[in-house]
Formats: C-alpha cells, structure tokens, sequence
C-alpha cells in the first residue's frame, strides 16, 4: 500500500501559528492513519494504529537503532531509561520504581496528600488581594517544581538554574536544522551536559550518606537487581527532574484554561469535589501536556494499517491526534469529564507507559481541586493564551486570570 504524503501538514501542526489549536490538523492527518514523508520517516496519527506501534515488540525507542538520527537525537551520555530497549529499559525501570512507587514503595503518592495540599494552599494564600495572576509563574510551575525538589533532594534554592536548563533542553526536542538557528540546538546541548553536572556533583554528597530522598536511595540501596551506576543515576534523576515538572505544569494550565472555557464544568467542579478525578483523565485526553512522541524506529520491515515501514526509519507518533480520533471516543472534540471508557493516550502505553503519572494525576487533582473553590470569578485576560514554542510538550507559556470577573 502507498501511503499518501502529507508533509505540508505535519510542517503546519510544528509551526508555531498553529500552537493554540492544532486539533483541526490532527483531523487532516488521521485521514492518512500512516502518513510517510518527504524525508523517509512516517506519521502515525490514529488511535489503533499508535496503540499498535506503543505495544509492539519489534520497534525501539533507542535513537542508536535510526538509519538517519537527525541533529539532537543524540544526545550525549548514559541515555534515560526512556530511550532504552528491554532488557537494560526494564532493569532500570524497576530500578527507579523501587523507591518511586509500588510494589516496594506503595506508599510514596499517598504520604505526599498532606504536603501536596499544603503546598497548593500556601501558593493560593498568596493570591489573596490580587485582581491579576499568572496561571503558571504563581502557581503551575511552583508546585510541582517543589513536589520533585523534594523528591530528589535537590535543593529549592537551585531552582532558577536548572529552570533556565529545562527550558534550554525543551526547546531544543524539536530542533529543524533547515529553519531554526543552531543557536538553538547548542544551547540544549550545553543544558544537558550543566545539568548532568550539577546532577553528578550533588549524586558525589549521597555516596555512604543514606537519606530519604532518591537521589539517595538510588546511589546506596542494593536491590534484586543489583544497583545503577553513577552515570545510570544521573540519566535517570535528569528525566525525572524534566518530566517530573515540566509535564505537570502542562497538565495544570491546559486543565485551567479548559476550566475557564467551560464555566459550567468549572461550578460543577466547586460543588462536586470528587468531579477532578475523572476530570483530569478527560484532560488527559482532551488536553494533554505531551502531544508527540517524535521518534521511534523499528528493528525490521513492519507493516502498520497496511503500510510498510521499513527498517530503521523513523516513526513519530502522534498521541494528540490518537486520542481525538472519532473511531475511538464518542464526540472527541467534546469536553466530557463524565466520559466512560477513557482510554487516553496521554501518558503513552506499554512498557513505557509514565511511571510518575499517578503522582501528575494526583498532583493536577490536589491543585485544580483547591484553585477553583478559592479563585473569585476568575475569568481569561487573553484566549488564546500565548503559547510555549514546543509542539511536543504543549501548553501556555503564561495564563493570566483576573478575579473579580462579571
């Protein structure tokens, strides 16, 4: 089967103009389920299709197992668990998720409530008196910024270093050589290699200094399966630390502003407080914080919907698009947080399916919970909201919110 070309929309859906609303594209790419391009690699956009690709044996997430790896898939160093095939992906999962959650530590998300909610209230007691606040600056980025702090050991004050890294090494994921200066790509490679540093010199502290924090757990306990290297260590604190927040913060202004589009969710949600659990799953189908998954590759020839992928070239998959796709969920476009059967995409599937996202779930419920029920008629200063450059980790860069709203 011959695939139809669909370059001119794959190019309008990374352009930054479509960023506020992407949603009409990704209907024009599930026309063609597995669309190759121009330069050899292929889009997949529906939901059966990308559940396929997510599960399937046979494709790699390593960036070593592309023919044609382009500027900033290689990135310097150990590589995160994410971007690893069985059998070391699955020895350094199980590594990280001994001390991250169950079965060996069931307890970590649920002994956080109290903190998570106390964290979120000191943020909104600092609303008090204000007509105007920032979504993110005073309130998403803070919170979960502290919550992985915490969780790693890395001290608050650190903060605006690895803030500016992030956003170096986020910037630079969708890298064009052919229309973005390489300004752009060297400034993400000098984030990771400060970064990876910084990392390093704190993980030299914790060696024979066991604590409760996981930086300090991972370099001193000895599991089943033996313990991570020092540079294992690093790569994983780095992916933690950058999808520990950055995601997150996503995840809590997409579902803001969403709650600001629809007032009537937004009332339902004051007086129906057990609403945000269901209503973050919707979120994470109707608004996700990560959009693309941009590259996997595959170990052999494969054919998906009838389309043959040949070895090597790479896949991007687009999990945004997947779970708007009308032969999957009843009226997609609709936002629906009494929807049943929500199988999103929006923490992928199989074996790399998000290991903190019970902790962004509960996170994003402790704080659109509590933000609704103490902001006085908060209405949007600007919508569409201004917008961060990434398409794949999408959300706005600012939200403003006036209180007082009629």
């Amino acid at each position: 089967m011959t695939t139809t070309q669909t370059p001119d929309t794959l190019r309008r859906i990374l352009d930054y103009s479509s960023r506020a609303d992407p949603y009409p594209l990704y209907a024009e790419l599930r026309e063609t389920p597995v669309a190759r391009q121009e330069d050899g690699s292929f889009v997949i956009s529906t939901y059966r299709e990308i559940s396929d690709i997510l599960h399937n044996p046979h494709l790699s997430s390593d960036t070593r197992n592309l023919s044609c790896p382009t500027a900033g898939m290689q990135a310097e160093g150990t590589p995160a668990f994410i971007n690893l095939d069985p059998p070391e992906h699955d020895r350094l999962r199980r590594l990280a998720m001994r001390h991250f959650g169950p079965p060996h530590t069931p307890g970590l998300v649920t002994g956080m409530e109290g903190a998570l909610t106390t964290a979120v209230g000191n943020l909104i007691d600092d609303f008090a008196g204000k007509e105007r606040i920032d979504v993110v600056d005073d309130f998403a980025y803070p919170f979960p910024v502290a919550v992985i702090c915490h969780l790693l050991g890395v001290p608050r004050e650190d903060e605006p270093r690895f803030h500016r890294w992030v956003d170096d090494l986020i910037n630079s994921i969708d890298y064009n050589p052919q229309t973005d200066p390489k300004e752009k790509l060297d400034k993400g490679v000098q984030a990771r290699k400060d970064l990876r540093q910084y990392l390093g010199g704190l993980l030299e502290q914790r060696h024979g200094h066991p604590g409760d924090d996981l930086l300090s757990r991972l370099a001193n306990d000895d599991g089943p399966d033996g313990r991570m290297t020092d540079e294992e260590i690093v790569a994983t604190a780095n992916l933690l630390l950058i999808a520990g927040h950055e995601t997150t913060v996503n995840l809590i202004t997409n579902g803001m502003l969403t709650l600001l589009r629809h007032p009537h969710v937004l009332q339902r949600l004051c007086e129906e407080p057990d609403l945000v659990v269901p209503l973050v799953e919707e979120l994470l189908r109707y608004e996700p914080p990560v959009h693309i998954i941009p590259w996997r590759a595959a170990y052999s020839d494969i054919t998906v919907a009838g389309t043959t992928i040949p070895k090597g070239a790479q896949i991007m998959l687009m999990l945004a698009a997947g779970s708007r796709d009308p032969n999957r969920f009843h009226d997609p476009d609709r936002f629906d947080p009494d929807r049943r059967d929500n199988q999103h995409l929006g923490f992928g599937s199989g074996i790399h399916l998000c290991f903190g996202g019970p902790l962004a779930r509960r996170e994003a419920q402790i704080a659109l919970g509590q933000l609704v029920r103490h902001l006085d008629r908060p209405g949007l200063v600007a919508d569409p909201p201004p917008y961060r450059r990434s398409p794949v980790l999408r959300g706005p860069i600012h939200l403003y919110v006036e209180q007082g709203a009629a």
